[in-house]
């Protein structure tokens, strides 16, 4: 069969086939792959084809290759090989060995977010804390694969280099649980029905709390700015948040409201600025400074509420990383962007839903280390923030353009109809055994 990119004469002397698995029509990888193909200068035929035709029956597709130099053919191997095409050729992964500290052999393999496998003596191994815009470290004599940053690579680690031995398993259609998100995950509009949307979000966070999940919250100091801290607060207490990233203003100007009810010098119950209001959050600073932490001051009583004394109170991880904006800054706050990459590396590999709320900077660098496999939602008023993290690559993110405050008040008043309905339910059912 051949098609569109049939292969030419000339094309004909570099030619390598790929095979494609799993729901290849209805995700549109096939003619994206096919795009690809053309759109570099290379040719296509496809040798073999199959359909699935129930709902969840994979498909299969066995192409040919082409290009009129190998070197285009390779490039093209390799970028259609970031979408799950495999080269038929039974080879293992080729390794090279770093020569310089912090960075990768010439030629490296470049992670994407998506599962992959190396082939290494024959088996396939699959690469551990996946991540985007890394290498992989292998450990032959171990049998292991692992995504690491080039900020982490040492002299002698050993790195896939090439795309020869490796394979992508994109994530494929919504699951029956998942595709409640199919509505939002078109391009980003402000006209989205937003009670449907944040439905479905409180749907997911309930699931994830009831089935034991972890759920992490990317936050940005317009939370409090916005006066929706007490709503943040509530879903902390209530155990539908794990694990919270955030930097130094988030956490500066919550305690700075918890100590003297202001945020950026406002009143946010009035909505005025404060006598010297814009001296609030250092001399917030300072008394955290000066109690030695933010838990230490939860500890003492000096703080007595807000988001960072729930953390505290609730064991939700917290990780603050700094920027070269910031004043003071908190002790928590880790001021070196590589620590703080590492640790945020460490504490999502147990995530399985990622909310983020107002934050452009802070959402980006995280979408940057999630794995494809991780849902997120996106919430902001600037709908650049979503086209951003897209565009970066985290595809997984789907977004709902609104306020702050409003999102996080219907949010937790969803969340109260699931747990009333729970309730009742239970009530039933005992009433029922009775």
């Amino acid at each position: 069969m051949t098609s569109h990119g049939q292969i030419t004469q000339d094309a004909a002397r570099h030619v390598e086939e790929v095979e494609l698995r799993g729901h290849i029509i209805d995700s549109l990888l096939l003619p994206k792959i096919l795009d690809i193909v053309t759109s570099r200068g290379g040719a296509f035929r496809i040798k073999r084809i199959t359909i699935g035709q129930a709902r969840n029956d994979p498909s299969y597709a066995l192409l040919e290759i082409s290009a009129p130099s190998d070197e285009l053919l390779q490039e093209i191997v390799g970028q259609v090989a970031d979408h799950g095409a495999v080269s038929t050729a039974s080879q293992d992964c080729r390794l090279a060995a770093a020569d310089i500290a912090g960075a990768f052999p010439e030629g490296f393999y470049s992670t994407t977010n998506q599962r992959t496998e190396v082939r290494l003596a024959g088996h396939w191994i699959e690469v551990a804390d996946q991540e985007m815009d890394c290498g992989v470290l292998v450990d032959p004599q171990a049998q292991t694969a692992r995504a690491v940053a080039m900020s982490d690579v040492e002299v002698g680690d050993l790195f896939v280099v090439g795309h020869a031995g490796t394979r992508v398993f994109p994530e494929m259609r919504e699951t029956e649980d998942r595709r409640m998100f199919e509505f939002m995950g078109s391009s980003v509009s402000t006209e989205k029905p937003k009670g449907l949307a944040i439905r479905e979000v409180a749907r997911e966070l309930y699931k994830i709390r009831s089935t034991g999940g972890r759920t992490l919250l990317v936050g940005g100091p317009a939370i409090v700015h916005t006066g929706s801290g007490e709503h943040l607060c509530e879903l902390i207490r209530r155990g539908y948040l794990n694990v919270l990233f955030a930097g130094n203003a988030l956490a500066t100007h919550d305690i700075e409201q918890a100590l003297f009810g202001t945020s950026l010098g406002i009143h946010l119950d009035r909505g005025i600025p404060a006598e010297e209001g814009h001296e609030h959050h250092l001399r917030a600073i300072n008394r955290i400074r000066r109690a030695g932490g933010i838990r230490s001051a939860v500890e003492s009583g000096l703080l007595t509420s807000g988001i960072m004394y729930e953390c505290v109170k609730n064991n939700v991880d917290f990780l603050l990383a700094g920027s070269i904006r910031d004043d003071g800054p908190l002790p928590e706050v880790i001021t070196d962007v590589l620590v703080a990459q590492r640790e945020m590396r460490r504490r999502i590999r147990d995530i399985d839903f990622c909310l983020m709320i107002a934050t452009t900077l802070h959402s980006i660098a995280v979408g940057n280390l999630l794995p494809a496999r991780v849902r997120v939602v996106c919430v902001d008023i600037n709908p650049s923030t979503v086209i951003k993290l897209n565009d970066r690559g985290s595809f997984q993110t789907v977004g709902l353009v609104t306020d702050v405050e409003p999102f996080l008040r219907s949010l937790v008043i969803e969340l109260d109809v699931l747990e009333a309905a729970s309730l009742a339910a239970t009530g039933r059912r005992d009433a029922n055994l009775g």
